[in-house]
C-alpha cells in the first residue's frame, strides 16, 4: 500500500456492455496494474446527484442497478467491496475546513458508474470503496470541491472521477465519429495537458461542439472534481478513442 501522493482518475465508465469489450477491460485492468495500491477508492459518479455533497454507505449494500435493457446477467452483478467509514469522516472533516456543506445517504449503494470500471481494475473487490455525490454541475463548484477532497491524496486514498468526455446517447446509433465529438474530445485533452484549469472550468463558452457533445452535463462534471484535486499535475491518457466508432468518447485521464 502506497504512502506517496496518489494520482487522481478520470475513468470513461461504460455500461455494463463494457464488460463484454475484452479490449476494454483488459486496458482498464493494466491502467490500475500499473497504479499504487491505494488503501481506499472514492468515486464520485455522473449518475448520483445530490446536493449538498452526500457521503454513500460506508458498508456493503446491494448494488443500484441503474441501466434497463439489457441482458439478465448483469442485473447480478456484486461487488462487495467493504466500506470505508475512516474516510468517509475525513471526507466530513474536509467537508467542514472548507465551509461546505455535506449530508449521509448510509443506505444508497454503488451505481454503475462506479461498480462498472471498478469490476474491471479492481476485480478481488478487496479495496474499501466509498462513493459521494455531484452536488451541483456548476464548473467552479465542482473544481473548488476537488481543492476541497485533494488532502485524500497524501492519504492513500484514489480519487476517481467516473463519467464521459462525450455523451449522446444518439450517437450510438453512429458508424463514424462526427466531428462534434472528435473535436469536442481533442479540445478537452488539450485543455487537460497544457494545465489550462480555467479552459476547462469555463468550457461551456469555449468548447467546440459543446451542445452536441454533451446535450446534459453530468458526465463531463466528474472530469471537473478530478482536475481541481490536481491542479498542477502532468497528465496522461491511458485510453482514449470512441465507444463502438461513434460519438462517444472513451477517453479516460491520470493527473498525477
Amino acid at each position: 500500500m502506497t504512502t506517496s501522493k496518489l494520482p487522481v482518475l478520470f475513468v470513461a465508465h461504460g455500461a455494463p456492455p463494457l464488460l463484454d469489450d475484452a479490449q476494454w477491460m483488459r486496458e482498464l485492468a493494466d491502467w490500475a496494474d500499473a497504479l499504487p495500491r491505494p488503501r481506499a477508492i472514492v468515486v464520485v459518479s455522473a449518475h448520483w446527484e445530490a446536493s449538498p455533497l452526500t457521503i454513500g454507505a460506508v458498508r456493503p449494500l446491494p448494488l443500484i442497478y441503474d441501466f434497463h435493457g439489457f441482458p439478465q446477467r448483469f442485473y447480478r452483478l456484486a461487488y462487495p467491496a467493504p466500506g470505508a467509514p475512516d474516510v468517509a469522516q475525513r471526507i466530513r472533516e474536509l467537508m467542514r475546513a472548507a465551509s461546505r456543506s455535506f449530508a449521509d445517504a448510509p443506505e444508497r449503494g454503488l451505481d454503475h458508474g462506479a461498480y462498472i470500471p471498478l469490476l474491471c481494475m479492481y476485480p478481488a473487490a478487496d479495496v474499501p470503496v466509498l462513493q459521494v455525490s455531484l452536488p451541483s454541475q456548476d464548473p467552479r463548484e465542482l473544481y473548488e470541491l476537488g481543492r476541497a477532497l485533494a488532502p485524500l491524496r497524501d492519504e492513500g486514498v484514489l480519487l476517481v472521477g467516473s463519467g464521459f468526455v462525450t455523451h449522446n446517447l444518439h450517437a450510438l446509433r453512429l458508424r463514424e465519429t462526427p466531428a462534434w465529438a472528435r473535436d469536442f474530445d481533442a479540445w478537452t485533452a488539450a485543455a487537460l495537458a497544457r494545465g489550462d484549469h480555467d479552459a476547462l472550468v469555463d468550457y461551456r463558452a469555449k468548447a467546440p461542439g459543446v451542445r452536441e457533445a454533451l446535450p446534459t452535463h453530468e458526465h463531463f462534471a466528474p472530469l471537473l472534481v478530478a482536475a481541481g484535486a490536481a491542479p498542477d499535475a502532468a497528465v496522461t491518457f491511458p485510453i482514449s478513442g470512441f465507444w463502438w466508432g461513434g460519438g462517444i468518447s472513451r477517453r479516460s485521464v491520470q493527473l498525477t
